[in-house]
């Protein structure tokens, strides 16, 4: 019964094997999802050469192998305007989760370096955005600078920095009185050298998975923006504005919004894979999932 019940030494070794295999192949799809992605949003005329403003055929016109997502209300293709969309929602995603990471990181460094009033005046400002749904920061953010690509990057920036402060306040608090701080400090260490050469160095894992995963939940802030009317501007291309229009197109048409809701549920889960298996390459002494109750909803 032992010897049944126990797995062998050989079943172990190919459990190990097709595990690596497993996580190999996973790696090479989720890269070249990234690279399609990003040659969408950087380079949307090597997949889209037309014009994605211009009519090309009759309005309304079902999927098919001319057009294989159809046309919207006014004859345009609906996957050219699909992949020029990208640009506007991606560029402003990422530019605003540079911003909030750059930001956030600092804030987070000062809250767990200071003491006192420092210390307690970064956090409780922290809490109070915590308390309040992203997008609704992001509304407030552009009520006040405006509607255009712009406001919506400084939005989405502003909506997630007290994220990255808060990942980054906690590690701080744990790591301040580790062993090697310590030691640094010992030997005349200053503290901007503490925190470049060993605090940052330790906190990198946490922070790039932190930016991956909220890069999709940025793409749905953005959109969100964008279908409310205080991002692009129809008529160019932008997947909250074409979710927007199509909407009551849905009963005849439904191709014109549901593609574009498409694009944005996939580039989300890309995301959140992505920031899974970054962190599973960046740290593989353990499995990292990333915990996501520290995004605002």
């Amino acid at each position: 019964m032992t010897a049944l019940s126990t797995p062998s030494r050989g079943f172990r070794k190919s459990a190990a094997i097709l595990s690596a295999r497993g996580g190999l192949v996973s790696g090479v799809v989720l890269s070249v999802l990234v690279l399609l992605l990003v040659v969408v949003a950087v380079f949307p005329g090597v997949l889209a050469p037309g014009d994605p403003t211009a009519s090309v055929g009759g309005a309304f016109a079902a999927p098919d192998g001319s057009h294989w997502f159809g046309t919207d209300d006014l004859g345009r293709d609906v996957l050219t305007r699909v992949v020029w969309g990208a640009h506007p929602i991606l560029l402003a995603s990422v530019a605003g989760i540079l911003i909030s990471t750059v930001i956030g990181v600092s804030l987070g460094l000062l809250g767990g370096l200071a003491r006192g009033f420092v210390s307690g005046l970064v956090m409780r400002a922290l809490d109070v955005m915590l308390a309040l749904p992203a997008l609704l920061i992001a509304l407030m953010v552009v009520a006040i600078v405006g509607t255009g690509v712009t406001s919506v990057v400084i939005a989405v920036g502003v909506a997630y920095i007290p994220a990255f402060a808060r990942v980054v306040y906690g590690s701080v608090q744990r790591l301040r009185t580790a062993d090697f701080v310590a030691a640094a400090r010992l030997f005349g260490a200053s503290r901007p050298r503490t925190v470049l050469r060993h605090l940052l160095p330790n906190l990198a894992t946490e922070i790039a998975v932190v930016a991956s995963s909220a890069i999709g939940w940025a793409v749905l802030t953005a959109a969100t923006l964008s279908f409310l009317g205080f991002g692009v501007a129809l008529p160019a291309p932008d997947w909250g504005v074409d979710l927007s229009s199509g909407g009551q197109y849905l009963e005849t048409a439904w191709w014109i919004s549901t593609f574009p809701g498409l694009a944005i549920s996939a580039t989300i889960l890309l995301s959140n894979y992505l920031g899974d298996y970054v962190g599973s390459i960046l740290d593989p002494r353990r499995t990292v999932r990333v915990r996501r109750p520290w995004l605002p909803s």
